[in-house]
């Protein structure tokens, strides 16, 4: 029987619904949600991404602001803009569209955004709090795949999973975030010798490695969940994703499409980590009101 798919479009649509929800709540109190998105240079690729993030914000309620730069600007001017974003009241997320430039520093201008205002979950910060689970923005790829397979209904805890690609953005990430739901997870990558062995004791197994059909039915085991979060466009210009969709989904029990999979769920779950944050600076707002009208009453 072949493979129930993970419809990610779905999927977001619902997780977008009960985001307006909050938006409209935040908005009763004065508050409206705002995403700065600091982008440098005209590469294609990230125009379009940054095109989509307006649109969902816009979808969402969300104020959404695109500083561009050219690709020849200093550094220092981009991290100035950075530093005026930290301090402006109306910005509740901020995000480095990558990549940058190649004579960017890309780790300091990630870590130039306010922890508070880390929405892509990039800053150490937020890396590190992954090992004790206590990270204040998870980052937004793995988040999506975590939500793409509790609203499956597919069990983590006590499972095999097998991570394909060690990446910062999304292997390592997500490695940590399902072993904090009690998964036993390994990572495989680049070096990593006879895959296939690996791959084949996984009862979720998810692949970001970036390499069109990596993963093929013979490297899967029968039953298993397959989360595909690849993203590769053919000379034909067709998108596919690292897994040979068609035949794998033969034996999967469940498996992610490309497109249509993760991917939306990434753009969402930046939209819910910008609501999170203006939720917490309210929260923040009214405690620190709290204590002064206190204060007050004291004096």
């Amino acid at each position: 029987m072949a493979a129930k798919i993970i419809d990610g479009v779905a999927v977001a649509a619902k997780v977008r619904a009960g985001y307006r929800a909050r938006v409209e709540g935040l908005k009763a109190r004065g508050v409206v949600p705002g995403l700065a998105v600091v982008m440098v240079g005209e590469n294609p690729a990230s125009q379009v991404y940054v095109g989509n993030k307006v649109k969902a914000c816009r979808e969402v309620g969300l104020h959404s602001e695109v500083h561009s730069f050219p690709a020849d600007t200093p550094q220092e001017e981009v991290l100035q803009a950075i530093q005026a974003l930290n301090a402006d009241p109306a910005i509740h997320g901020i995000i480095v569209q990558l990549p940058l430039p190649p004579h960017y520093n890309m780790r300091r201008l990630l870590e130039a955004i306010d922890l508070s205002k880390d929405v892509d979950g990039f800053h150490l910060y937020n890396v590190g709090g992954l090992v004790i689970g206590e990270t204040v923005f998870p980052p937004c790829t793995p988040y999506g795949v975590q939500v793409l397979l509790e609203h499956a209904g597919i069990p983590i805890e006590g499972q095999n999973v097998v991570v394909v690609g060690a990446s910062n953005i999304v292997g390592k990430p997500m490695a940590l975030m399902l072993l904090a739901k009690e998964a036993t997870v390994a990572i495989c990558h680049v070096k990593t010798r006879e895959l296939a062995q690996f791959t084949i004791l996984a009862d979720i197994l998810v692949v970001a490695a970036g390499r069109p059909k990596l993963i093929t039915a013979p490297m899967v085991k029968r039953g298993a969940v397959v989360i595909d979060v690849g993203i590769n466009r053919l000379p034909d210009g067709r998108l596919v994703g690292d897994v040979d969709f068609d035949a794998v989904k033969e034996k999967a029990s469940w498996i992610t499409p490309v497109p249509g999979g993760v991917g939306p769920m990434t753009v969402t779950m930046l939209l819910g980590n910008t609501i999170a944050a203006a939720e917490r600076q309210l929260e923040r707002t009214l405690l620190q009101g709290s204590v002064a009208a206190g204060r007050t009453v004291i004096d």
